[in-house]
């Protein structure tokens, strides 16, 4: 039987960590500062952005919120990105993404100052990532990293599978793990011979947004199984890319999908932050 890596407990010590050190910079005087902005009206990203102000007022971080119309252009969208970018006051910007179609997100991230680039997507920040070098981790990889430390899970000389390749989660992913020494094998969709791969990992993490993709007979006895996916089953119920009921007696840990690794990105963000803040005060 498995034991369950609970993402909500962990995110909140995290968030206890950087509440505590928030608070005392507060009592000396300091003020760090969080800019948000979202574009048009996708209610997922609203729920987001709500969710990070609450996390912001819990920690102690002052959040503002820019919450442009759906006909914002590009333009008036990279001039505010280049007024917080030079505002002081402000130690972390974030865009919201999904953008709107007029807007060319890469061209918005890469606007972003790589100093205030709180969700590590910026080019310079990816490049220090490859390199190892110090720098802004994407939130919900360097969140999988947390949950399987602070499990006292080893990833050093362990055979790791990460289904997916998008530049958010799995190529990052699979950085970090190898940064971590595990052996790391990247799988997409052009893989030959998924499973005999996945029947190899002692951990797997999943980011594929496949629901129950990832089967019992997929994996070996007493693997580790990191589950990034949110889902709808063929009952409409949430569920992550890993089949959890058939895969929990024979795996040592899993994530459960909600409450597993989703709490974790938001309190990686809040520690981004604070990162920020550090490295501008030298």
């Amino acid at each position: 039987m498995a034991t369950l890596i609970d993402g909500k407990k962990v995110s909140k010590a995290i968030k206890d960590e950087v509440r505590e050190e928030v608070l005392s910079l507060r009592e000396n005087g300091e003020e760090i500062t969080l800019a948000v902005v979202i574009v048009g009206n996708d209610n997922a990203s609203h729920i987001y952005v709500r969710n990070k102000r609450r996390a912001c007022e819990y920690t102690g971080i002052r959040s503002l919120e820019y919450d442009l119309p759906e006909d914002t252009s590009e333009e008036e969208l990279l001039s505010l990105i280049d007024r917080l970018n030079a505002d002081k006051q402000v130690n972390g910007i974030l865009v919201q993404m999904p953008l709107t179609k007029s807007i060319d997100s890469k061209k918005v991230i890469e606007r972003i100052d790589p100093s205030k680039d709180v969700d590590g997507f910026h080019p310079i920040n990816k490049g220090l990532l490859f390199e190892s070098s110090e720098c802004f981790l994407p939130c919900t990889p360097a969140g999988i990293i947390e949950l399987l430390k602070r499990y006292d899970i080893n990833i050093s000389g362990k055979r790791c599978v990460v289904l997916g390749r998008s530049d958010i989660v799995g190529k990052p992913m699979s950085l970090l793990l190898l940064k971590e020494n595990g052996t790391v094998t990247t799988c997409h969709s052009k893989t030959v011979d998924l499973e005999n791969i996945t029947k190899e990992a002692d951990i797997i993490v999943s980011a594929i947004g496949k629901a129950k993709f990832v089967t019992a007979d997929m994996v070996k006895p007493h693997a580790v199984i990191i589950d990034v996916g949110m889902n709808r089953d063929e009952d409409g119920n949430l569920c992550g890319d890993c089949d959890f009921d058939a895969l929990f007696d024979k795996c040592d840990f899993i994530t459960p999908v909600p409450g597993g690794v989703g709490p974790m990105t938001i309190a990686i963000l809040m520690k981004n932050v604070l990162f920020a803040f550090k490295k501008q005060k030298g």
